[in-house]
């Protein structure tokens, strides 16, 4: 974590960051879908994510 960044005490704070995260990815033309392996070291737990494209429904913003 850098100085700038504030802790994630939350899920809804952790979904926040996610959707932001892959919205920029998405606006600079980075394919997000797909299976993305997060190695943390030996100190911390990896991670697999898996990220797929689900549609809209009509109440979507």
């Amino acid at each position: 974590m850098t100085p700038a960044e504030t802790p994630l005490t939350s899920k809804a704070e952790l979904n926040a960051e996610l959707k932001a995260l892959l919205l920029r990815a998405y606006e600079n033309g980075l394919d997000v879908k797909g299976a993305f392996e997060c190695r943390n070291g030996v100190d911390h737990p990896d991670w697999d994510v898996v990220v797929t494209e689900v549609e809209k429904n009509e109440s979507s913003e």
